[in-house]
């Protein structure tokens, strides 16, 4: 892929380029219709993450893959072939989105956050302490995005049940959706887009993520947890609340899970694509519990975010203007080029700065970028590992970082909840350093 970006083919002037070939440096020149493509991906992008007139992301996404197919700067066969990279990633959101909706009509969500606050005895930060570890063992086992879609709700109506005021709660499921998200392939589906067809062994993912992962998950708890020191401390909450009974169709989706958990476990361990597995398990759960329970398919079909879908595909067909554009072939070269001096500089450089490009242009389409130069050749282990911990923790920065936290900040305004920009940059910015500072040091140790 890459000597194919760095050598091009000839292509005839395109009807939107300038007269002359733009930007040189050091030898190195740039056609004018690469530029007209990264401008319009940049547009596209921006759009995404900021929702002019209020539509859609995927709306945007498709018309920024539909511009550079019109305009002729990415021919439709490139388009498509950009498109089908995405298989295994949408099967997985599928199968995850599927389930999730699953999940929460049959009220297992709310069970579990009662009895969290069941169990949390009338104490505020041993119910910090409890939705944490749901959070977590929700993101590990059902992907970052299911815990900012069904949990956060359940979350919400559990602590206003117990007369605590929500958003220190809230925050933790914010906040362990992306901390969490690399403990296993199959806890985010941007560990799909970064690795795509290269998914290492379980036995190898574990020996590079499960350092890193407790680091994250640890700082993350402790800077959160004192963050919310006082507002913790200055309520008070009610040592039980309403217990909703969990009806037949919410124990067999709980089976489901754990199924899905040890199928998906298995499917990585024998280093196989997580997608397939997961859209069948998630499919074969669902169509047993509405059986059994001799319930209605749409009720879950109209539940699950279909727009995903198509926002995932566009950004797969943007990045693949931007290999045949030659920007991946450049940044594998600087990336090699670091390598070569110093490993650990290289991976903590671009560790940092894949963290931080997160945040400017939201994790999923970085983390394609991401994917395309890390498959350009072999880097070693410790850039590879820093590169997804880039992807995967950066986000939390603020709230434009990841798909997880938009869906987050949707959750909260259909609960009559504001949480701002500024506001959540100013506490990212004391969670996310120290637990990224610490998940990178593990990894490149």
């Amino acid at each position: 892929m890459a000597a194919h970006a760095r050598g091009g083919r000839q292509r005839r002037r395109h009807p939107l380029s300038l007269p002359n070939e733009l930007i040189s440096r050091q030898g190195l020149t740039v056609p004018s219709d690469a530029i007209w493509a990264w401008s319009i991906i940049v547009a596209a992008t921006a759009c995404v993450i900021i929702r002019p007139f209020r539509l859609p992301e995927a709306i945007w996404a498709v018309i920024g893959a539909g511009a550079l197919v019109l305009s002729g700067l990415l021919p439709w066969q490139d388009a498509l072939s950009g498109i089908e990279k995405g298989l295994d990633v949408y099967l997985f959101l599928i199968g995850m989105m599927l389930i999730a909706e699953l999940a929460r009509l049959e009220g297992l969500f709310d069970y579990l956050a009662a009895l969290a606050v069941e169990y949390a005895a009338g104490s505020p930060q041993r119910l910090f302490l409890l939705i944490y570890i749901v959070g977590t063992l929700v993101t590990v086992l059902l992907s970052n995005d299911a815990t900012a879609i069904v949990l956060t709700p359940a979350v919400y109506a559990a602590t206003r049940a117990a007369g605590a005021k929500p958003l220190p709660y809230l925050f933790v499921c914010a906040f362990i959706a992306n901390a969490a998200s690399f403990v296993l392939p199959i806890s985010n589906p941007a560990n799909l887009v970064v690795f795509g067809a290269r998914m290492p062994e379980l036995t190898e993912w574990l020996r590079m993520f499960a350092l890193p992962s407790a680091a994250s998950i640890l700082l993350t708890y402790i800077v959160l947890r004192l963050t919310q020191h006082r507002a913790l401390k200055e309520e008070t909450i009610a040592s039980s609340v309403p217990h909703p009974r969990l009806s037949r169709g919410g124990k067999l989706t709980a089976i489901g899970i754990v199924a899905i958990g040890v199928v998906l476990v298995a499917a990585s361990a024998l280093d196989k694509q997580l997608g397939l597995p997961t859209f069948i398990c998630g499919g074969v759960t669902a169509a047993i519990v509405l059986l059994i329970s001799r319930q209605s398919p749409l009720p879950v079909l109209r539940g699950v975010s279909w727009s995903v879908l198509p926002l995932v595909g566009g950004l797969f067909v943007m990045v693949e203007a931007l290999v045949k554009t030659g920007v991946i072939a450049q940044l594998s070269a600087l990336l090699h080029e670091a390598v070569a001096q110093s490993v650990p500089k290289a991976a903590w450089s671009v560790g940092i700065a894949t963290a931080i490009a997160d945040n400017i242009a939201n994790n999923l389409p970085v983390g394609l970028v991401a994917g395309s130069v890390a498959a350009s050749d072999h880097l070693p282990a410790p850039v590879v590992s820093a590169i997804l911990i880039g992807v995967d923790l950066g986000p939390n920065l603020s709230v434009t970082g990841s798909l997880a936290t938009i869906l987050w900040l949707v959750a909260l305004r259909r609960e009559k909840i504001e949480v701002g920009a500024w506001p959540f940059l100013k506490l990212g910015l004391l969670v996310t350093p120290p637990a990224l500072i610490a998940a990178l040091a593990a990894a490149v140790r």
